[in-house]
């Protein structure tokens, strides 16, 4: 959340670490099988490249070509991401790392403007703690630095391993064998054999982790996979059911085991807690969190996904310092593993707006490079899930889009708060898929008629151009993204659509770090019109255009519940925080103002309604908890899907309606205010 300020034409999308059922359905996220063969692919009988690849790395060094596939598919669901590095420095199908090529090539900026705390009456300090992030690249771990010794092993050059899918998978098979041998092995063909090998390969310090991502790999196996890959390859698993490895091995790895006790987390992951401190420090200051007692003082409607922008190491040295800040887990990407810092009760210091910080819980998922910031690894994305889905169960918190939030997605709670609000996990982050994994998939929940689209291009096929990956004004890598991009007009060299309060005097743009012309997978909007291959949608005030032909759609058709300005109202006020009326707030609790966003629901317009909420402020600006304050007000508020963040609007000056009351699919409009 602190760092060094960007290019002021580049804003971060991520943190130099800002932030990043109660048993899992492990079904729902060991066998989401990915999909079938697309039309054109390589004919039954013969091998795509990809997999000739596979087949003769696994021969070459001994491996058992299911092992070698299982481990590749949980690395990178065999992707060659265009020999792009990972968000920890790993290229390729078996993402072997090299941290210092990657940094070389794609340099970390710092972050952003934003204040994580998020609460004028107690602003965070800063603190001069850019040292410690450079301090991290100058001494790498050995997990950061797999790809040299593949080199070693296999005579292959960095470059090859990096750049060709073949050599890389080479690269992968050589570390496995490497693997078996250190652990005095044999290279049997039974892949039973060689769980020790792949949890070696995982990289992890600690035998719940490695077993964790072992137990991945194999259950990969055992359900066999298929899927078409980004650069259109053709690969698959074969299943093997019946298959029991030697889970005993990891013992022999030398490990340190893992302190469960305390965490909340679900037995499926790998969690550790490593705490925050609740200190005090200097002149009557605190960090890096408060105490609380939630859900009992205030419910828990938010989960916050973010992404830390610096090494695990660094990572953990910085939420352990009270001069910082603090969210509530850590995953780290090589292998899943989990850190908890702070109580589920407690309100971390997070997203940059305090209303949230105090309703949500913040998770940090691990990412080294933030240029061009690219891609998570499978091992991330299933831990991830699985403790999402775990919390979101255990709070009663809705598995969608307007309570598991990025931090892209969080508003800025005035005015001035706007153009600091950072944007991870950024357009790279697969939402699609993550969601999958947590069996909430989306999809279409009625037909036209519905009123509603969730925005659901196809991953890897949606490529927009984005820039200011590297330096300002830079044509970023082409790849897959999750969001769509918002037009004036419907075609495509019309102009983006305006964000006032992220622009006031200028235009939207392709930045990478541009939040607003962006509509983000999984979001739902109100549809105002559509036109052929297109469909415009409700966004910050105006009609926003994007393409979505009926052959190859980027949104599905839903239904639910809208907001629209009661009638007699030209406009409403739209809010970043829901805070309570005036008459609420307690003698020596000093009032907070309702502070309206540069923004405007007009008349004829209609959002998409996430959640009601009474109006709450949450009182903390001392190391004494018990002075802390909870306000609760009657002011009831909507929260509603704005633009590409969320935003709140008062009761009392909408009207709630299904979304398809008033909607003629043929005539594709709402009818209009008057009408």
């Amino acid at each position: 959340m602190r760092g060094v300020t960007p290019h002021p034409a580049r804003r971060r999308h991520r943190n130099v670490v800002t932030t990043a059922t109660a048993s899992v359905a492990v079904g729902a996220l060991l066998s989401a099988l990915p999909p079938s063969p697309a039309a054109g692919a390589t004919p039954p009988g013969t091998r795509a490249p990809l997999q000739r690849a596979f087949a003769a790395a696994a021969e070459r060094y001994h491996v058992p070509e299911s092992v070698l596939l299982g481990v590749s598919y949980l690395e990178s669901r065999w992707d060659t991401h265009r020999g792009l590095p990972s968000v920890t420095a790993g290229y390729g199908p078996m993402h072997l790392t090299d941290a210092r090529t990657a940094l070389a090539d794609f340099p970390q900026r710092g972050d952003g403007g934003e204040d994580p705390r998020g609460d004028e009456q107690r602003p965070l300090e800063d603190a001069a703690l850019t040292a410690l992030t450079a301090r991290a690249t100058r001494s790498l771990p050995a997990t950061l630095t797999t790809l040299d010794r593949a080199a070693r092993l296999t005579g292959l050059s960095a470059a090859d391993l990096r750049e060709r899918a073949a050599a890389n998978v080479e690269g992968g098979a050589a570390l496995l064998a490497q693997a078996q041998k250190s652990l005095g092995a044999a290279l049997s063909s039974d892949p039973a054999q060689w769980y020790g090998a792949v949890a070696r390969y995982s990289g992890a310090d600690d035998t719940a982790t490695a077993a964790s991502f072992a137990d991945d790999v194999f259950q990969v196996i055992r359900d066999g996979a298929r899927r078409t890959t980004d650069d259109g390859a053709e690969v698959a698993l074969e299943a093997h059911p019946g298959l029991a490895p030697d889970t005993a091995q990891v013992h022999a790895l030398g490990l340190h085991d893992v302190d469960r006790d305390g965490t909340e987390c679900p037995r499926t992951v790998a969690c550790e807690w490593l705490p925050a401190p609740y200190t005090e420090y200097g002149d009557k200051n605190y960090g890096n969190h408060d105490l609380a007692d939630r859900p009992h003082d205030q419910s828990i409607d938010y989960i916050v996904v973010h992404d830390t922008e610096a090494t695990w190491d660094t990572s953990l040295q910085l939420v352990q310092k009270p001069d910082y800040l603090a969210w509530h887990y850590t995953v780290r990407s090589a292998d899943g593993h989990i850190d908890q810092h702070v109580r589920t009760k407690d309100v971390g210091w997070h997203a940059g707006n305090w209303y949230v910080n105090a309703k949500s819980i913040g998770v940090e998922h691990e990412g080294f490079l933030t240029d061009p910031g690219t891609w998570y690894t499978e091992a991330m994305y299933r831990a991830s899930a699985r403790l999402v889905r775990y919390l979101a169960h255990r709070y009663d918190i809705p598995l969608d889009r307007q309570h598991i939030l990025g931090h892209d997605n969080v508003p800025g709670t005035t005015s001035a708060y706007i153009a600091g609000m950072h944007t991870d996990p950024g357009p790279y982050w697969d939402w699609a898929h993550w969601f999958e994994l947590m069996g909430a998939p989306f999809h279409a929940t009625s037909g036209p008629a519905g009123g509603l689209v969730t925005i659901a291009p196809d991953y890897d096929g949606n490529r927009p151009v984005y820039t200011g990956c590297a330096t300002a004004g830079d044509t970023c890598p082409v790849r897959g993204s999750e969001a769509v991009r918002l037009y004036t007009e419907p075609r495509e060299d019309a102009p983006l659509v305006k964000d006032t309060g992220l622009h006031p005097a200028g235009d939207s743009t392709t930045g990478v770090n541009d939040t607003g012309a962006r509509a983000s997978t999984g979001q739902q909007y109100a549809v105002a019109e559509r036109r052929g291959d297109w469909t415009a949608i409700w966004y910050l005030g105006q009609e926003a255009w994007f393409r979505n032909p009926l052959t190859e759609p980027t949104a599905a058709d839903g239904r639910g519940w809208v907001v629209t300005p009661k009638d007699g109202r030209t406009d409403v006020p739209v809010y970043g925080r829901a805070y309570p009326e005036a008459a609420a707030y307690p003698a020596g609790v000093p009032v907070q103002p309702d502070s309206p966003l540069p923004y405007k629901l007009l008349a004829g317009q209609r959002y998409v309604v996430g959640q009601a909420t009474r109006g709450e402020y949450f009182r903390a600006v001392t190391f004494d908890a018990s002075q802390h304050v909870v306000v609760r007000g009657r002011q009831v508020y909507y929260e509603i899907q704005f633009g590409h963040r969320v935003a709140y609007v008062k009761a009392e000056d909408v009207t709630v309606l299904p979304s398809e009351t008033g909607f003629s699919p043929a005539a594709g409009t709402f009818p209009r205010a008057g009408a």
